[in-house]
């Protein structure tokens, strides 16, 4: 039997929000696998999938551009939240995502592309910052989406400035439809994307490992129920296509208009274009997410200070 470490039972706390003793005995039953016993946790009701991911930030920008059918977004951390409201950090922001235009979703091409009116790559000028601005810094992320034809749509939340903020979302919409309806269509769903934080596009599009992970932990908590096999069977069914309302975003409820599948308000714009709108891709950058902060000691800050 694996040993049940106390910094297993803090990740599975963080990542669940159980008790620790619930925690310790989740594990304990899954022989130390925080997957299943993660898994183990929901199927007793103590826990809910993924509501704390990503949850964790920290501090810098994103950046989004786009141009046509093209459109990238970029995630830069610092240390503080005050960085981001230089005027220089969030230009280098920005400049960075027009550069990942070009450079596409290769992070270690996009550090190494010149950076404009410097002589100096995309590395170097963020080392230049780092010494210029006095915190460490570091270029963590990128996501290029390309259509043809139709258009890549943006939406920042949060923005301190043009292009840069704390959310950047990206939509990328297939159709010969006019670019000002794709455009004013595609911000809807980037703001929609924003809010909704979907996994996917379609049900298709879902990692086939999760659906099975999801139907096997609603299959358990629908065998408590102490039902017949064929009723359990279609409670299973209720309840994912209940998790594709959630998490898919062709099936969400569109935040718009708070009423309509987001599917069929495609299809209306699609009518009332009169061209066809495909939903090709989306990206969802939020500023930080997954990255474990250090916990911070106030009193004993101050304390030292005080000698």
């Amino acid at each position: 039997m694996a040993e049940i470490t106390a910094t297993l039972v803090k990740d599975l706390r963080t990542k669940t929000g159980a008790g620790m003793m619930d925690c310790k005995k989740a594990l304990a039953e899954t022989n130390g696998d925080l997957e299943a016993a993660t898994d183990w946790l929901r199927t007793k009701g103590l826990a809910t999938a993924a509501k704390k991911a990503g949850r964790v930030a920290s501090e810098g920008l994103v950046g989004v551009a786009v141009e046509g059918g093209r459109g990238a977004v970029v995630e830069i951390n610092s240390e503080t939240d005050f960085v981001a409201r230089n005027d220089q950090f969030q230009a280098l922001v920005r400049n960075v995502a027009t550069l990942a235009l070009k450079e596409g979703d290769d992070l270690a091409r996009l550090a190494a592309a010149a950076y404009p009116g410097t002589g100096r790559s995309v590395a170097a000028e963020l080392t230049n910052a780092i010494a210029t601005i006095g915190e460490n810094m570091t270029l963590r992320r990128t996501r290029l989406l390309t259509v043809n034809p139709g258009v890549v749509a943006a939406y920042v939340h949060n923005a301190v400035g043009g292009g840069v903020g704390k959310l950047g979302v990206l939509v990328a919409l297939k159709s010969a439809a006019k670019p000002e309806v794709l455009e004013a269509l595609g911000k809807q769903l980037a703001m929609h994307v924003a809010a909704a934080n979907p996994q996917s596009v379609s049900v298709k599009d879902l990692d086939p490992a999760a659906v099975e992970r999801e139907r096997s932990v609603l299959t358990e908590q629908a065998r408590d129920s102490g039902k017949a096999t064929e009723i359990i069977a279609k409670m299973v069914e209720g309840r994912l296509r209940k998790f594709y309302q959630d998490v898919v975003l062709l099936e969400q409820t569109f935040v718009i208009d708070g009423e309509t599948k987001v599917a069929k308000a495609v299809e209306a714009a699609a009518k009332q274009a009169g061209a066809p709108i495909e939903v090709v891709g989306f990206a969802r950058f939020a500023l930080g997410e997954g990255i474990e902060k250090p916990a911070e000691d106030f009193a004993a800050e101050v304390a030292k200070i005080a000698g």
